[in-house]
């Protein structure tokens, strides 16, 4: 009756998820973070990760711009910049 409403199974991974962000994005200082792991744990795409003590990073290719971590974050250690180019 009715055919299959996706043909094929999608990932975000190549979907790249990130493409629709708007015109910021954060900036992670790295100057005064404690670790807390609060903006990990607020990020709607999960594309912010730890890479050891007070060293995080965002996949910008899922990153939506919200705000999220900067807002969250206890030491102000998160800026949202303005988006320059797309690579």
């Amino acid at each position: 009756m009715f055919g299959p409403l996706i043909s094929k199974p999608g990932s975000s991974r190549s979907n790249k998820t990130g493409s629709w962000r708007i015109e910021t994005k954060p900036k992670f200082l790295q100057k005064n973070c404690i670790a807390c792991n609060m903006c990990v744990l607020v990020c709607p795409e999960a594309c912010i990760h730890g890479e050891g003590k007070n060293t995080y990073t965002c996949d910008y290719n899922f990153c939506k711009g919200c705000g999220n971590c900067a807002e969250i974050c206890p030491k102000a250690d998160i800026v949202m910049v303005k988006e320059e180019s797309r690579e």
